[in-house]
């Protein structure tokens, strides 16, 4: 059989197998009931010179009109007719993915998920939400008319992933093929951002890429100018002062003439001088009594001692003389 879909109304395809399955040449022609002639396919898809398929662009598409197809086999100068059954291609389209999906806080504990859809009669399309956090196990889906989806409870300790996918409503057509899967949404705790897809992948690239490429050139920057200009070494690492030098004159002109160097008057320095002196005072220590006989007891009289004399002990004695001057 002939399977034809109606891609986002931009597009018709109409396939009738595989490669791997089909041998013979294909060709295939199309009609609308009293409006034209059989045309045969203008863009065929073809699969390594094997003919699977046919594309009619959007100029050849009419809506609300009976449409058919016959596909012709041709294999060792036979052919046989493949016809397919009439068609609406109102009921054959498939819309494209919504986009721009957006989260919002509504209130402490309510979420509003947003989303635009290419398809080009927003009017025509219902949806399909599906989320779940990071603690369940299985998927939720909800119906939705309308581009708008409240979740009214959330766990701020989780964080949850929202998909949505669209489909003709009754009201304009007649069809169960939905679109693929949006790019997903994610908010919460664990999330790396909130809000868009595209601005999820925004701060990627700035994260991974842009921070960690201005943080090498500013590195390499300080470098060169650490290396180039010897004001910064001087600001950043400053030198040591050496104090030798101003003391050149001290011990060179001076000869380590502390008073004269720092300019003292000579009055002020003779003030700090002493101005007395000391006599000089000497003292002996004597022999024990048994050790000696004093002189003055053959004479009567006490000897008298010279000033600067010391009496000289006899060899006996443990004592020794000494003076305090």
């Amino acid at each position: 059989g002939v399977e034809c879909v109606l891609f986002n109304e931009e597009y018709l395809t109409c396939t009738w197998g595989s490669r791997e399955t089909l041998t013979a040449n294909y060709s295939l022609y199309y009609w609308y009931e009293n409006r034209s002639p059989v045309v045969e396919c203008k863009h065929y898809l073809q699969d390594q010179g094997i003919s699977i398929g046919c594309r009619l662009n959007q100029s050849e598409i009419i809506q609300f009109q009976p449409f058919h197809v016959l596909v012709n086999a041709s294999l060792g100068g036979r052919t046989l007719e493949i016809p397919s059954e009439r068609m609406q291609l109102q009921d054959l389209v498939k819309p494209e993915a919504p986009v721009n999906l957006t989260i919002r806080n509504m209130s402490s504990n309510q979420l509003q998920l947003t989303w635009t859809s290419p398809y080009p009669k927003a009017q025509c399309l219902e949806h399909a939400v599906k989320y779940r956090s990071n603690k369940d196990t299985s998927w939720t889906e909800h119906q939705v008319k309308g581009d708008v989806f409240s979740l009214p409870s959330v766990d701020y300790e989780k964080y949850y992933t929202f998909y949505v996918r669209s489909k003709i409503n009754s009201y304009c057509g007649s069809t169960q093929l939905w679109s693929e899967w949006s790019v997903p949404v994610v908010w919460g705790s664990n999330s790396t951002s909130k809000g868009t897809a595209e601005e999820q992948l925004h701060w990627f690239w700035i994260h991974t890429v842009f921070i960690p490429i201005a943080s090498c050139l500013l590195l390499l920057v300080l470098v060169v100018l650490l290396v180039r200009m010897e004001r910064v070494w001087v600001i950043l690492m400053p030198r040591i002062p050496n104090p030798s030098k101003n003391f050149d004159e001290l011990f060179i002109t001076h000869n380590g003439n502390f008073q004269e160097w720092a300019g003292v008057p000579k009055d002020v320095v003779e003030s700090f001088k002493p101005n007395y002196s000391e006599n000089i005072c000497y003292v002996s220590e004597l022999p024990p009594k048994e050790s000696y006989e004093p002189l003055w007891e053959s004479s009567n009289h006490p000897p008298s001692v010279m000033p600067g004399a010391l009496a000289a002990p006899r060899e006996h004695s443990p004592y020794k003389n000494s003076y305090v001057g």
